[in-house]
């Protein structure tokens, strides 16, 4: 079992803007004073720069396009709506906002069997969203895949009884706990657990400011101590410039990035950033758009291919 890979699925935008629909508990997401087609393509951009990066260093990037007749703006986060195991498995998850149900396409999947890959069956916890629960993801679950340790920050984008019924299913150990930020003087739940927090291999990224419950704080550092993982903490400032949204990957040679946006890297103390290469290069990339119009940064444009590869005929 790995922690991190070197494929990761990515979706170039092509209606991308402030999602209206998700606005109403992202509180990252800022409304720019430019018209729609100009922000896409500042997006696009910003995409396709990124991509350009994260293959230089060999890291494997499957590219699938949105779909401009879904008028789906946030397609370019895929994490929220799927995830991929290596025993085969996809899980998809049901979505807080109408238009991201949208994002859920079957071609992406037959583009991942096309690029090699097997998919033995498909966890759907989609029909909750009948029920108005809903869980993201791995922006709802991070996931420590070695040691089978599943977190979630409850919001309103991430019901504790389906998160339970996630770790039945793929058998984690279930950690749960509310992270905060303030908003206007008022603490409001983070919508999602990967904007606070990041797991690598060796360490985690983690905002414990957040975590207003000293229990449940103190549950969260026991669990990653357990797991032998250095704790990287950083500030309720540095989430808003979404230093949480983090990912490890594998490049070349099975040498490791922690990758995010240059606003995370600049908001990094010269601490941290010893900590953090200590374990691994850092790699980050302008996402100034998508972070300021999407509410979500790097992390959130990677979903991790975990699958195994079919076993080609002789």
């Amino acid at each position: 079992m790995q922690q991190i890979t070197n494929t990761i699925l990515m979706i170039r935008p092509v209606a991308f803007r402030m999602n209206e629909e998700t606005a109403v508990n992202n509180y990252f997401q800022e409304d720019i004073d430019a018209r729609n087609f100009d922000i896409n393509t500042k997006a696009q951009e910003e995409f396709d720069a990124f991509v350009a990066k994260l293959r230089g260093v060999g890291v494997q990037v499957i590219v699938e396009h949105d779909d401009l007749k879904m008028d789906t703006p946030d397609s370019i986060f895929p994490n929220n709506w799927v995830s991929f195991h290596s025993n085969g498995t996809v899980g998809l998850y049901p979505m807080f906002a109408e238009n991201r149900r949208r994002e859920r396409r079957e071609e992406i999947m037959t583009r991942l069997e096309s690029e090699g890959f097997h998919i033995e069956n498909f966890m759907d916890y989609t029909p909750a969203e009948d029920e108005g629960v809903f869980l993201e993801g791995t922006g709802s679950l991070l996931l420590d895949r070695v040691n089978k340790i599943a977190y979630c920050a409850l919001s309103p984008r991430a019901d504790e009884d389906l998160f339970i019924e996630f770790c039945e299913d793929f058998e984690y150990t279930p950690i749960v706990f509310t992270a905060n930020q303030t908003v206007a003087n008022t603490r409001m739940p983070i919508y999602h657990t990967n904007v606070m927090m990041a797991l690598a291999e060796d360490f985690a990224i983690i905002c414990l400011d957040a975590i207003d419950d000293a229990k449940e704080k103190k549950q969260v550092v026991s669990s990653l101590k357990q797991s032998k993982k250095e704790i990287v903490k950083i500030t309720e400032a540095q989430i808003h410039q979404f230093a949480g949204n983090m990912l490890q990957v594998r490049g070349d040679n099975d040498k490791k990035y922690l990758v995010m946006s240059l606003a995370a890297h600049k908001s990094l103390s010269p601490e941290q950033i010893s900590q953090i290469k200590k374990h691994c290069e850092i790699l980050s990339s302008d996402l100034h758009t998508i972070e300021t119009c999407g509410g979500g940064s790097a992390r959130c444009m990677m979903a991790e291919v975990f699958l195994p590869k079919k076993l080609t005929q002789d």
